[in-house]
């Protein structure tokens, strides 16, 4: 997925009220910009941090800026979930995800179990595989690790694939890390031990767990490679 744009450098000065942020430009000019992570941002939000945003051109939009990415040890993190569906379709679309690889028809957004809408939905003849997407960017020694904060959402999220499953149907539950240094994934007990739990269950259930990290650079993020997990 490339950026449409080129995006805007800064420096963030402080992420705050969830979904805003202040943010120096190189003209020492001071913005507020909107932060489209629902999460904590644990480990990435730190002030002073290079961070880019992209800007749109709606008169309507009260900011006008959206933050991006930001610099973590050197390295480029995606902090915007709502990129995740379009990079991992454009990756699935390509065949690039060898375990997705088999379909005739892709969709997003298709409505299912409790008021709810299947991020991707692939077909194979008669059969559906019903595909979850969670945005990663929390880490810690070469681990990437979700959620950042306790999340009902989620777990929900697990519940409905697992329903899918016991309807006879295909479902995974796919996390983009949207970072480069990790190796290996697993559940942050710590933050959310009922969302490992549900997790579990999940698996048991037959539903499929892949992860894959991001290429990022400031031109756009793409699918690099499949990362292992574990249920510690």
């Amino acid at each position: 997925m490339k950026f449409n744009q080129s995006l805007q450098k800064g420096i963030l000065e402080k992420r705050y009220k969830r979904f805003l942020c202040d943010v120096i430009l190189p003209s020492g000019e001071r913005i507020t910009a909107h932060c489209p992570n629902p999460g904590s941002m644990l480990g990435c939000s730190e002030p002073g941090s290079e961070v880019l945003l992209s800007a749109s051109s709606n008169p309507r939009r009260k900011l006008k800026h959206t933050l991006e990415l930001i610099k973590v040890a050197s390295r480029w993190v995606g902090v915007n979930p709502m990129r995740a569906n379009a990079i991992v379709e454009e990756a699935v679309a390509a065949r690039q995800i060898e375990d997705l690889s088999v379909f005739d028809h892709i969709q997003r957004e298709v409505p299912y179990g409790n008021n709810s809408r299947i991020d991707v939905l692939l077909q194979q003849g008669a059969r559906k595989h019903y595909i979850e997407i969670k945005s990663v960017t929390l880490a810690d020694a070469g681990f990437a690790m979700f959620p950042d904060a306790p999340t009902e959402r989620g777990r929900k999220h697990l519940r409905e694939l697992s329903a899918m499953v016991d309807q006879g149907e295909l479902a995974t539950l796919f996390f983009l890390v949207q970072r480069e240094d990790t190796h290996t994934f697993r559940p942050a007990v710590l933050i959310d031990p009922a969302y490992r739990d549900e997790l579990e269950r999940a698996v048991v259930a037959g539903v499929n767990i892949l992860v894959y990290d991001c290429k990022i650079d400031e031109n756009g993020i793409r699918i690099r490679k499949k990362l292992n997990w574990e249920m510690t």
